[in-house]
């Protein structure tokens, strides 16, 4: 893997984002922005997946106003996502978030954009420029090449000029993203930008889809640049809960070397001599993994194995300090290949839920 590129460094309410800082994970309410209470329940429910940083759509004035208790009470920084109207990016600093999401080019007049940096500015709140493939002015586009390579310039140049149009207002705390739902044109347009500029990246393949195409599309763009050293905080976007969005990110992380992904954990394909919903059992160790992960513990174990044949599962996954494997209504709990409890399927989660408890560290 390449060294991480070294860009400047900014703060979105507690969390550094650039300048080494570590890749931190993102993701977006889709909760009614006005229902402060149910906003916040989703926040606390990503912050406990392991969200770092948090967007809110802020699509009128009430969504503005709710802000100032959601920024309040949210146990991680809230960005809030704002399109066209200047004045909610004002009414939403006002209420105390902690970063704003703009498109410079779709705010309308430069007086508009100035009054949103100076206010930022102000209030010490750093913004995130989108650029994405429908936000092209029409101007710009008229004077690209057809295809692909007009996007991804498209993309770089509106980047560029929205960061020169808010450093023209004294304003420099900034991130930046260039998205398209093609992986090829995100990938080469961001390589592009982190040659012009060492504004910190944010990382994402936009309009992803479902987790069944998205997650591949989001884990190749986003793995491919951060195995390049490009990118500072990624979201993975889904049209799914925010939640596998957040887990999805984490697993991304993992896979390349940007966190720690001790316990490794492995599970076999299934095939006919599977007697027990492997899958469902595979899926529950992980998630409890992930969420002891994201309350910051931590397992010292290596590898654990969620097998799904007792005959063969010891034997293939010997290596593993802790495993469980199915049988018929039965299941057996190893380490390093050795069976230290044979239990009614019924009973196999618990027991080793408790033993995965006694790793905690």
């Amino acid at each position: 893997m390449n060294a991480r590129r070294i860009t400047r460094k900014i703060k979105v309410g507690n969390v550094e984002i650039g300048g080494g800082a570590p890749v931190s994970i993102q993701s977006m309410t889709n909760t009614d922005t006005r229902d402060a209470a149910a906003t916040l329940r989703q926040i606390n429910t990503l912050a406990a997946a392991g969200c770092e940083i948090i967007r809110c759509a802020v699509p009128d004035d009430a969504a503005a106003e709710a802000l100032r208790e959601i920024s309040a009470s949210s146990p991680i920084p809230v960005i809030a996502d704002i399109h066209f109207d200047y004045r909610l990016a004002l009414k939403s600093i006002e209420s105390g978030v902690a970063g704003v999401r703009i498109n410079p080019g779709n705010i309308g007049e430069p007086w508009k954009v100035k009054m949103v940096a100076e206010a930022a500015g102000n209030a010490a709140v750093p913004i995130r420029i989108g650029a994405n493939s429908g936000s092209i002015s029409p101007k710009l586009r008229d004077s690209l090449p057809p295809g692909e390579e007009g996007v991804l310039e498209g993309l770089v140049c509106s980047a560029v000029e929205q960061c020169e149009m808010l450093e023209s207002y004294g304003f420099k705390d900034i991130k930046v993203s260039l998205k398209a739902s093609s992986v090829p044109v995100t990938v080469e347009a961001c390589r592009r930008f982190s040659q012009r500029s060492d504004y910190p990246l944010h990382l994402g393949v936009t309009e992803a889809g479902t987790p069944e195409r998205g997650i591949i599309k989001s884990a190749a763009g986003i793995g491919c640049l951060l195995l390049e050293g490009i990118g500072d905080t990624i979201r993975v976007s889904l049209t799914a809960d925010p939640v596998e969005e957040v887990y999805a990110a984490q697993k991304i992380l993992e896979s390349i070397g940007l966190r720690d992904s001790a316990p490794d954990i492995v599970s076999c394909p299934t095939c006919g001599r599977t007697e027990i919903d492997l899958i469902a059992l595979a899926e529950t160790v992980e998630r409890y993994i992930s969420q002891c992960k994201a309350a910051g513990k931590r397992f010292d174990l290596k590898k654990i194995a969620v097998m799904g044949c007792v005959v063969n599962g010891p034997g293939e996954a010997h290596d593993a300090a802790l495993g469980i494997a199915g049988g018929k209504n039965r299941v057996i709990v190893f380490r390093y290949g050795k069976v230290i409890a044979n239990l009614p399927e019924s009973e196999g989660w618990a027991f080793f839920q408790q033993e995965l408890d006694k790793h905690l560290i």
